[in-house]
């Protein structure tokens, strides 16, 4: 009876742990989740009035009336912060649907359309993996003009290889599952058998996809528009701010760069907290862990 009662509440214990670690990762996420879109939806009802040049507040450390100090021409940052992140998670969700996108239509295509249309697609991947995302983004923007749309579309051309090689593989499993091949012998089109027995089995990978392509795509955003190729130097984004922050820091005015990349590195590693969290709920094999 003894062992019976200690067993039962070990199993009681391990049990318990498991909901406890549950909860503890949905309320994370959703802790996450929280803060970037008050970022967001913050960032995004901040009007140019809010960071408009006053020259008698130049140069302003750190206080209650400006938590993150003024610039040299006396904008307040933490409203130019706050207006630079929310347009950073615009152009990465941008740029990560269309990118999930096409690594879903290339990798569907590549399993179902045949020996020539995988060929193509595979000698497409393997051409933009072999150029860094940071080049080929730069060249697309440029190529593109910069600004918003040379950026959003410079990402979702570049990040896509991966995932798509991921989707072909797993469709490459999915259609000689037998009730594919059920499908097909009852007349049922490559398309039809896509939509409605592939991509519903492919939602996990592409979960993933996005959350591992969006810290990519805003970093990369930052970079390119931190080189001068990406949004116009008239938006107040983070890639902007630090560029313009370097030559000042020489001067004590540690603040421009500090709290921008403070916040930049907060939104990347709150992503990356919903990811590892949504995956523990999700995945039945991580969860055991």
């Amino acid at each position: 009876m003894s062992s019976a009662a200690e067993s039962r509440r070990e199993r009681n214990s391990f049990i318990g742990w498991r909901r406890n670690r549950r909860t503890r990762s949905l309320v994370t996420a959703g802790l996450a989740s929280t803060a970037l879109l008050v970022t967001l939806v913050g960032g995004s009802a901040i009007g140019g009035d809010s960071f408009a040049t006053n020259l008698d507040l130049r140069n302003v450390p750190p206080s209650f009336g400006h938590p993150f100090g003024t610039d040299w021409l006396g904008r307040d940052m933490f409203a130019r912060t706050m207006k630079g992140l929310s347009l950073s998670i615009v152009v990465g969700l941008i740029g990560t649907v269309g990118s999930v996108s096409i690594s879903l239509l290339v990798g569907l295509a590549a399993a179902t359309m045949g020996r020539t249309a995988d060929r193509i697609v595979t000698w497409l991947i393997d051409l933009f993996l072999s150029v860094p995302h940071l080049v080929s983004l730069i060249l697309i923007s440029f190529a593109l003009g910069g600004g918003f749309k040379g950026v959003a579309v410079g990402i979702a051309l570049t990040h896509w290889p991966s995932l798509a090689r991921v989707v072909r593989a797993e469709v490459m499993q999915l259609r000689s599952a037998e009730y594919v091949q059920v499908s097909r012998r009852l007349g049922k089109s490559r398309g039809w058998v896509a939509v409605h027995h592939m991509v519903p089995h492919l939602i996990p990978q592409i979960l993933v996809g996005v959350l591992i392509l969006f810290p990519h795509a805003v970093l990369h955003e930052a970079a390119v528009t931190f080189v001068g190729l990406g949004l116009s130097p008239h938006q107040p984004a983070i890639g902007i701010i630090l560029s313009e922050s370097m030559r000042y820091l020489s001067t004590g005015m540690w603040w421009l760069a500090f709290f921008p990349g403070l916040c930049l590195f907060l939104i990347v590693r709150a992503f990356d907290a919903i990811g590892e969290n949504l995956r523990t709920l999700v995945d039945p094999h991580r969860a055991r862990r």
